[in-house]
């Protein structure tokens, strides 16, 4: 499966954004925690434009991974209207921009927006593309037992079913254990 390469980032930004939950993060706590923890995310991604560095855009970094981790889950119409809100809330006007090392791609708000105003339009225009594509079905939650992480699928098959190596790995181990206790 193949998106935009924009589309992509913005896919993989997200995941890795919610997945500092304490519901699914590796550590079991809260690893988008501090203005710090923000900060050592953020310096994995070209983001331009304002960042604030404090408390309040902490929260609101927070409360959109929330957001965000809710909109992975919808099924296709349910999705539309999120998206649309978010679209909406933000005024967001599509524009192509080039900057850095990245070739054209699309921005929705002003450079000088909240640092979450512009993850959230991002997420919403990716969401867009997974949309139209009627791929939601790429969005998952870990199949892990005890893992609540979430997937984006981009195999060709699209079975992907873990967050990662260490939980498949488990889930595997559990699997053989409990073939060999039956006699299998």
């Amino acid at each position: 499966m193949h998106f935009a390469p924009d589309t992509e980032e913005s896919l993989g930004v997200i995941v890795e954004l919610c997945n500092t939950d304490p519901s699914s993060s590796r550590s079991g706590t809260d690893e988008l925690a501090t203005v710090e923890q923000l900060a050592a995310l953020l310096a994995r991604y070209p983001y331009t434009g304002r960042i604030d560095h404090d408390e309040a855009e902490l929260r609101d970094v927070q409360r959109t991974r929330a957001l965000l981790r809710h909109v992975w889950t919808l099924d296709r119409d349910d999705a539309v209207e999120a998206v649309n809100k978010m679209l909406r809330d933000a005024r967001a006007l599509p524009h192509l921009v080039r900057h850095d090392s990245l070739d054209w791609h699309m921005h929705a708000t002003e450079p000088d927006a909240p640092l979450a105003e512009r993850l959230r339009v991002e997420a919403a225009l990716a969401f867009i593309d997974v949309i139209r594509m009627n791929e939601m079905g790429r969005l998952r939650i870990c199949a892990a037992d005890d893992c609540s992480g979430l997937l984006l699928d981009l195999s060709r098959n699209g079975l992907k079913r873990f967050c990662g190596v260490r939980c498949g790995n488990r889930m595997n181990m559990i699997a053989f254990r409990e073939r060999r206790a039956d006699g299998g």
